[in-house]
């Protein structure tokens, strides 16, 4: 059997070649390896690409697009020259702890993506698994990094953090109080380094091409999906078009010549969550729903089936979550040490039912949020899930042949549930 542990730690050998070239009939796109020359602990220096692949018995390599303009119909892709990941110089990578891997890299990159819709404000990423944990905007870094990790600090466990804005001092001391594995920002304010580097494996990458993340909203560039045969799908990268207030419609349907419409209209505060949330869905695995309130994830159920299943999901980790923070606050402990404590004679039950009480009288903070579906509710039941938890709003795709059934269920909540449809779907596989 191998050491998987040992696995891990080694790096494979690496017989990608340096050089990519891809052919869209008469146009190329090349591409080049990526490599740094890292620092190894016994003094040498060793110059190799990314680690591993998703698992460490995977050979990987990173690549960047060099040279080639492509133009397919009327989209023209992105140009060579606005490398980000895939362009991070070993000047940069400002601790390295070891080379990264694929997983590294794609939730930085994922992070980007969501934040490339939130660059205007001070706004944290939190990512696991290549799907956000925790997601914030701030009045500073440090209160939207906060926000951030409070959302799902079980989940920010050895996570990924991209940030908006340089990190300052009190940023990085909230976040050296954590185990992550990656940290990006455009820069690191002076101290800031000195204070995560008592993280040792952690990997701290500056990248100075987030301030101009917002020019990245509107490039396109080609998804390839590889399939087990060896063939590929490849397909346009999506685009979220809803970028104002202006982008969304109003949730109406005609159903056996009857017409609907959501009888209460979202207020700014609800809209502003709802353009939030939906830049955060953009990022999300689907089937997803979001819970959003005050420029915050509240609960985040991605990759499910159906859509009532992953409203519940989002639900149910909301109030797990919920009763961790509120544990982590009281007693500076995860609620699951709580109970494990209490268990074994260790701690009064009388604590856990005092956080179990509160978690239930404030439905873990979902009431007064805005639900978002990355497509349409197919039956009301799933709008009915939020509605029952206290949502005042919903944003969703529209566009079901029962968009009438949730109009009626947002009419008949009480108080009125104000709901507004995209016109867009926001899928991710």
């Amino acid at each position: 059997m191998s050491d998987l542990k040992k696995m891990y730690t080694t790096i494979l050998g690496d017989n990608f070649p340096m050089d990519m070239t891809i052919s869209f009939g008469d146009q190329t796109l090349v591409y080049r390896k990526r490599t740094w020359k890292i620092k190894m602990e016994d003094g040498s220096v060793d110059e190799r690409g990314i680690r591993y692949g998703e698992n460490p018995d995977q050979e990987a390599a990173l690549y960047e697009l060099v040279n080639g303009n492509l133009s397919l119909g009327d989209c023209k892709f992105i140009e060579p020259g606005n490398g980000l990941v895939s362009a991070i110089p070993v000047e940069d990578m400002l601790q390295v702890g070891k080379h990264p891997g694929k997983i590294n890299l794609t939730d930085v990159d994922n992070g980007l993506n969501i934040l490339k819709y939130m660059t205007d404000k001070p706004a944290a990423v939190i990512l696991k698994h290549n799907n956000p944990c925790g997601v914030a905007i701030g009045d500073s870094l440090v209160d939207a990094y906060n926000k951030a990790n409070r959302c799902d600090r079980i989940a920010a466990f050895g996570g990924a953090v991209i940030m908006s804005r340089p990190v300052d001092n009190d940023t990085a001391k909230m976040m050296a109080e954590n185990y992550l594995e990656v940290v990006c920002a455009p820069d690191f304010e002076e101290g800031s380094l000195e204070i995560l580097s008592a993280r040792k494996n952690l990997r701290v990458i500056r990248m100075n091409q987030i301030d101009r993340l917002a020019d990245f909203e509107k490039f396109r560039f080609v998804d390839f999906k590889s399939l087990i045969d060896g063939g590929l799908i490849a397909q346009q990268s999506a685009v979220n078009s809803i970028r104002s207030i202006n982008d969304l419609q109003p949730a109406t349907a005609t159903r056996k010549g009857v017409d609907y419409k959501c009888d209460r209209e979202p207020t700014q505060h609800e809209i502003d969550d709802m353009l939030f949330g939906w830049a955060v869905e953009h990022g999300v695995t689907s089937n997803s729903v979001l819970y959003i309130k005050d420029g915050c994830t509240v609960g985040i159920g991605t990759g499910e089936q159906d859509r009532v299943g992953v409203a519940e999901i989002a639900v149910h980790k909301a109030y797990i979550k919920y009763a961790d923070i509120l544990c982590f606050d009281a007693h500076k402990i995860p609620y699951a040490d709580l109970c494990l404590e209490i268990a074994q004679g260790k701690r009064d039950k009388a604590e856990k039912d005092a956080i179990d009480a509160k978690v239930q009288e404030d439905k873990a903070n979902l009431p007064g949020s805005v639900m978002i579906s990355d497509a349409f509710f197919p039956f009301r039941d799933g709008a009915d899930v939020g509605i029952d938890q206290g949502v005042t709003a919903i944003l969703q795709a529209g566009g079901s042949m029962r968009d009438s059934d949730t109009i009626e269920a947002c009419n008949e909540a009480d108080p009125k549930v104000a709901m507004m449809f995209t016109g867009q779907r926001s899928f991710k596989h």
